[in-house]
């Protein structure tokens, strides 16, 4: 129930509140968007402090760039694809048991 709330929280910021102001993140996804990953996959009091912390990154004095969250898992099993799945996350080994999450940005054939 918390992370609904959370989640629905940071979909609000998205939509009424961001379009707003200027954009300023330094990173790829912005914070708002490596927030709902964090929260989506991770524990709560761990995306708390994954988001946190990133925020305090995104500053002037850093250059940004590419950052994306970081989860373990501790089994992967890849499924078989099918037309009709939708990919919405990537995940990209890292070290054993830790996985980048990448979302999926593309829409229809390419």
């Amino acid at each position: 129930m918390p992370r609904l709330i959370l989640l629905s929280l940071l979909k609000f910021y998205q939509r009424y509140i961001s379009p707003y102001k200027i954009r300023s993140c330094r990173f790829y996804p912005s914070c708002s968007e490596y927030a709902v990953w964090q929260f989506r996959k991770r524990n709560i009091l761990i995306a708390f402090f994954a988001t946190f912390f990133r925020i305090l990154r995104c500053n002037p004095y850093n250059s940004g760039g590419f950052d994306y969250p970081l989860i373990k898992k501790n089994s992967f099993k890849l499924s078989p694809y099918k037309p009709s799945m939708k990919i919405e996350f990537f995940y990209v080994p890292y070290k054993q048991n830790e996985f980048y999450i990448v979302k999926n940005i593309f829409k229809g054939r390419q």
